[in-house]
């Protein structure tokens, strides 16, 4: 062997001893970041939200309540979606922008967020003399709209729901251990899919499809944590994205549309899927004001009971 191979090879040695080290400390980590996070006590500010209500004067106006996702904050306040907001207010709703999480006055993070505490600032809001408490739609995206879909299956006076890039069951929440799941109700954590080891791989590379397909191959645990659309009083239009890079939305809200088909959904449900990644049906909304004028506001213009 000469020298430059013998070099070469001690050199791979090395390398491949740092990379083993590397990854039995990154192993050590995660084991110890689990085994210390606390799964019993509810986060600090549980139950608590943050809301906005943009409102016209002029009479009693639908509500919609709008959730952003898993980046957190108070996504519908900001002046981001204001362009969106102001055309909702235009078309005669009035809408409370509501921050679950990540706000002065929230949770730190997504973390058995209270279906309660979110509930009780719609149900505030709908008290305002802007608004008809009797016509409540919510719009939320990805995590927000695996929010929105579980408000609407456990409280009939939300009325309608769309849900854009949606999960189908509750997950595990966004701490570092996520040992926990997203949401809680009357201070009970739901029923969620756990993360697991198998998925870990995944998450390291930022692969966060590859994780929830891992996760998701678990069927028990999906069927236990299934939200149950089926129970929302009202219509219902899933938004997906084919090329979803986040999650499987399209083939969760398949698999929501015919949880509803075999229950018998007694209201319209509907499900879009858009051509791209996980942003792609940000751009539908023109399609979403039509199913929300079609199918939420022309019930409520007429005086219908909801």
């Amino acid at each position: 062997m000469s020298k430059a191979m013998g070099k070469g090879l001690r050199f791979f040695k090395w390398m491949l001893g740092i990379l083993a080290a590397s990854v039995l400390s990154l192993a050590a980590y995660m084991w110890w970041v689990v085994e210390r996070f606390d799964t019993e006590t509810l986060p600090l500010r549980h139950g608590q939200v943050d809301g906005e209500l943009f409102a016209r004067d002029g009479g009693k106006r639908p509500l919609i309540v709008g959730l952003g996702g898993g980046e957190g904050g108070n996504a519908w306040a900001s002046d981001r979606w204001k362009p969106q907001r102001e055309r909702f207010l235009d078309q005669g709703y009035a809408l409370l922008a509501l921050g679950y999480f990540g706000t002065p006055n929230s949770p730190e993070k997504l973390d058995r967020i209270s279906l309660d505490g979110v509930h009780a600032a719609i149900v505030e809001a709908s008290k305002d003399p802007r608004v008809d408490g009797r016509c409540v739609a919510i719009i939320g995206g990805s995590r927000g709209a695996e929010l929105a879909l579980l408000l609407a299956s456990h409280y009939p006076d939300i009325h309608a729901v769309v849900a854009i890039v949606p999960g189908s069951a509750v997950f595990p929440a966004l701490t570092d251990a996520m040992t926990t799941g997203g949401f809680s109700l009357h201070d009970k954590p739901l029923p969620f899919v756990p993360m697991t080891w198998g998925a870990t791989p995944a998450l390291i590379v930022g692969d966060l499809r590859g994780a929830f397909e891992s996760i998701m191959g678990d069927a028990a645990a999906m069927q236990r944590a299934a939200i149950p659309v089926e129970r929302i009083n009202g219509p219902v239009y899933f938004v997906s994205a084919t090329r979803d890079e986040a999650w499987p939305s399209r083939e969760m809200s398949d698999a929501m549309m015919e949880r509803l088909q075999a229950a018998g959904f007694a209201h319209h449900a509907e499900h879009l899927p858009v051509e791209g990644g996980h942003a792609g049906p940000l751009d539908e909304f023109p399609r979403i004001e039509e199913f929300l004028q079609r199918h939420f506001m022309a019930r409520c213009g007429a005086g219908a009971t909801l």
